[in-house]
């Protein structure tokens, strides 16, 4: 695998911009519209399980896992902004993602922040 399937967020200019951070230099938040999430469930495949059990004996890095997590991340980000866009931001300010188990049975990922919108200062 590249390094391009292990990664993720957003590519160059996007009409709703996502940051970790609670400003964006050159930005004022002229509305709070409030929380707003992306979730994704995700099952664990038999053959990544099997794959992941005999590597734990072994040690290394879990390779389908991690690029399974990486899609699983993406996702929730992508609902994250689309439901940002259809209440009407233009930012996510605070994102974060949240990952539990789900009953054994898979992975939950929640990605959430503060959707806001921005005028350029």
């Amino acid at each position: 695998m590249g390094i391009e399937e292990y990664g993720g967020g957003q590519g160059p200019a996007p009409d709703v911009l996502v940051v970790t951070t609670n400003d964006v230099p050159g930005y004022r938040v002229e509305q709070v519209i409030g929380e707003v999430f992306g979730l994704t469930v995700r099952s664990r495949h038999l053959g990544s399980q099997i794959g992941a059990g005999l590597k734990s004996m072994i040690g290394g890095e879990l390779k389908g896992l991690t690029k399974t997590l990486v899609e699983t991340r993406n996702q929730a980000m992508e609902r994250l902004v689309e439901q940002a866009r259809a209440r009407g931001a233009n930012g996510v300010l605070m994102f974060r993602f949240d990952v539990t188990d789900a009953q054994d049975m898979g992975t939950e990922v929640c990605a959430y922040g503060t959707a806001v919108v921005m005028v350029k200062e």
